[in-house]
């Protein structure tokens, strides 16, 4: 099998799979236990933490576990608003932003909020003038991804942020991070968000962990669940522990190479897209500014045509969000590309484990295989 929906999810690195064995097999106390056996698993709970913060340029008192991304995204939202929604209606975001962050912005919407959508551009960045047109005095939220997860456009987060605080400094700025998060170069402490979130399974963890960092600039912020006042009382429930030290375990794996590895992802991914260029009825959407993510477009062949294509020669790559079947890109009609363009559309998404040969097989299968099925 050749994997290439990386940004849907990642193979956990060995490092990951045996410190959640570990944690599995042996130390599995309770962190919230007052004995030497539960003491002895929140050191290693704090040791975790330490870890992820350091990996994210963080404090680690302002990282906050939860159980991935989705969970990160909705409580900066929802927690947002509560804590300023007495100071205005009006929340900015985009209209390539994730679900996770879309459908709770629509569901604000609905109850009353005024929402601006910022469009992209043709190659799927947002501008920032556009951002600075849109803020207002009774502006309380501002969230914009970091990277987009259907064509790596990367957004220029640290200016975005510091003009909101400038124009509007109440608001509070969230960013998506999570297809940013290790694959390109920030830290949490100089980025200027307020809100940041984060997810394992993107960068070789486990499934079922995340983070939301907090900024100190949000003295107080509603908590997510209420009850025995774990995660210092914003998200309590006992911590998920085994998925937490892979997340940890993750982080270290990939910050130790970090460098190394999106320096040969973007020699890789600019290879392939010289390549693809030459081919006649190839298409690549968006600007790929992010080291990992590709989308590519065959006009004429439907795209769940080229997923099969691509599986029957062993190829695993996907249409665009996992996170959004069966539906058209809204990233791509926000871009105002073609329908017939969108309709044959997919994504390819590389990792530390992608090499040349597996790519260079793909660019031979979308040669003999893809463009001649094209209508």
């Amino acid at each position: 099998m050749i994997y290439l929906d990386n940004s849907a999810t990642t193979r956990p690195c060995s490092e990951a799979v045996d410190a959640m064995t570990l944690t599995l097999t042996e130390n599995w106390g309770n962190p919230s236990a007052l004995y030497s056996f539960g003491i002895d698993a929140a050191d290693r709970l704090r040791l975790a933490r330490s870890h992820i913060a350091a990996a994210m340029g963080s404090e680690p008192n302002r990282v906050f576990f939860t159980s991935g991304g989705t969970e990160a995204d909705n409580w900066a939202i929802w927690g947002s608003i509560r804590k300023m929604g007495k100071r205005g209606r009006h929340i900015i975001t985009t209209q390539i932003e994730h679900p996770a962050v879309l459908n709770c912005v629509k569901k604000l919407q609905e109850d009353g909020f005024d929402v601006t959508y910022l469009p992209p551009d043709p190659d799927g960045r947002i501008p920032l003038e556009a951002l600075k047109n849109a803020l207002r005095k009774d502006t309380i939220l501002v969230s914009v991804m970091m990277v987009n997860n259907e064509t790596g456009a990367v957004m220029p987060i640290e200016k975005m942020a510091k003009l909101t605080h400038r124009i509007c400094p109440d608001a509070i700025f969230h960013t998506d991070a999570v297809q940013g998060f290790l694959k390109v170069p920030f830290q949490a402490k100089t980025l200027g968000a307020d809100l940041i979130s984060v997810s394992s399974h993107k960068i070789h963890g486990p499934k079922g962990a995340g983070a939301l960092y907090i900024s100190p600039r949000l003295k107080s912020f509603p908590p997510l669940l209420l009850g025995g006042g774990q995660e210092s009382g914003f998200r309590s429930g006992t911590e998920a522990t085994p998925a937490i030290h892979g997340f940890a375990a993750a982080c270290n794996a990939c910050k130790n190479t970090f460098i190394e590895d999106i320096s040969r992802e973007k020699g890789l991914l600019n290879d392939t897209i010289e390549k693809l260029s030459q081919l006649p009825g190839v298409k690549i959407n968006g600007a790929h500014d992010a080291p990992h993510i590709l989308s590519i477009s065959i006009p004429g062949l439907p795209t769940q045509n080229s997923i099969n294509l691509l599986q029957d020669a062993g190829i695993c790559v996907s249409a665009g969000s996992a996170c959004a079947k069966g539906h058209r890109s809204t990233v791509l009609v926000a871009m105002n590309v073609a329908p017939e363009v969108i309709d044959g559309t997919f994504r390819v998404s590389i990792g530390r484990d992608t090499t040349r040969e597996e790519l260079e097989i793909l660019v031979s299968v979308i040669e003999n295989k893809l463009i001649p099925r094209a209508r």
